[in-house]
């Protein structure tokens, strides 16, 4: 069968491609075409389109560069058509792939399957119409958002496992940790630029104490070049890798961490962290953080839990001084560090042992096939 991806960004990259992987072992006449990266371009196919074109982050950059947007929705959509793919299969990154969805669901009969549920749950829930009426067939990694969409709004979903998990314990099965010569904090300061720039000047600042103490050790994220760095590491001890964020989290002794699936890999490697998220209007923020907003936390930890189990240092909360403060809390020695990886048993519990690029091309196959 004619599989039609599309990933906005790294993450997506990569689960996408190993649920390509998945496909062609379960369908051996498997043919993919792709908006994604080099991970999806590794696991065989045609790439349209790469990630890097389509990211944008916060309404200025979105408006900025809005005739780029429309003008890769109108190609992403013509490609399509052209090809006629068997199904589409959405990867997260909702703003576009919600609007390709609506777009199929008008003009074609093209079936619109959605793998990695748009997280409607902490913000703009009002999509769930859209998703009830453009999406045939929706796969969640997440097992709290069973009860989010079947119990709260009667749409039916396909619960697969995380794959996350699978990935970090497939990691810990293969590699072998040497212990580094001074022990290790990690920075993990997000995948957009607009995320670093927020970020990472405060995780340095929170560390430079540590320094003699600790190697301090920033994953550089995929797709961002070298250079965007640059201005934040000059004159710091810190330093940078690239494409090694499991190697440097296999050896981490603490971490600060963005909000995101950095929180999740983290936790699964036996990370204590702390979950750092600078926002604009800080005040503003933590107040409709707590009043408004749908979910209490934002990192996947805490939510696949439903308690507290790492810090959240989130727009009010954000500062130098507390993430120095929380950070030395988790340390060896340090209060708050036992308890946390007692709370991350807990989760790798309730996510289990599925292999879920498996599992979700089973069901797509099955679903496939029936229709």
């Amino acid at each position: 069968m004619r599989y039609y991806l599309i990933a906005g960004e790294a993450s997506g990259d990569l689960h996408a491609s190993r649920l390509m992987r998945s496909l062609k072992t379960f369908d051996e006449r498997a043919e993919f075409r792709f908006f994604g990266g080099e991970q999806m371009q590794q696991a065989g196919g045609t790439l349209v389109k790469h990630y890097r074109e389509l990211a944008y982050m916060g309404f200025i950059p979105v408006l900025l560069h809005l005739p780029t947007i429309l003008k890769n929705m109108r190609r992403c959509k013509a490609d399509i058509v052209a090809w006629h793919p068997d199904v589409v299969i959405l990867v997260d990154y909702p703003g576009f792939n919600l609007d390709i969805a609506a777009w199929l669901k008008r003009h074609t009969d093209i079936p619109v399957y959605y793998y990695i549920a748009p997280k409607i749950w902490a913000w703009k829930e009002y999509r769930i119409k859209n998703i009830k009426r453009d999406v045939a067939e929706l796969f969640s990694i997440l097992p709290f958002e069973v009860a989010f969409f079947e119990g709260k709004h009667h749409y039916p979903i396909h619960y697969v496992g995380n794959p996350t998990a699978q990935e970090v314990r497939e990691y810990q099965s293969t590699h072998h940790a040497e212990q580094p010569l001074r022990p290790v904090i990690a920075l993990l300061a997000g995948s957009r630029r607009q995320e670093i720039k927020d970020n990472l000047p405060a995780m340095i600042a929170a560390t430079r104490h540590l320094s003699d103490r600790y190697d301090i050790v920033l994953a550089g994220a995929p797709g961002i070049e070298p250079s965007c760095y640059d201005r934040f590491l000059r004159g710091t001890a810190v330093r940078m890798v690239r494409n090694q964020t499991y190697d440097l989290l296999s050896t981490a002794t603490a971490a600060l961490v963005t909000s995101g699936t950095a929180t999740l890999e983290t936790a699964m490697f036996n990370v204590p962290q702390v979950v750092c998220y600078e926002t604009p209007l800080p005040w503003l923020i933590g107040y409709l953080r707590r009043h408004l907003l749908k979910v209490r936390y934002v990192s996947l930890v805490n939510l696949i839990a439903d308690r507290e189990v790492v810090t959240e240092l989130v727009a009010d909360t954000f500062s130098v001084d507390n993430i120095r403060m929380q950070l030395e809390a988790i340390l060896p020695g340090g209060a708050q560090r036992q308890v946390m990886l007692e709370g991350y048993r807990q989760v790798q519990q309730i996510l289990g042992d599925s292999k879920a690029p498996d599992v979700a091309a089973r069901q797509m196959i099955q679903l496939l096939t029936q229709k």
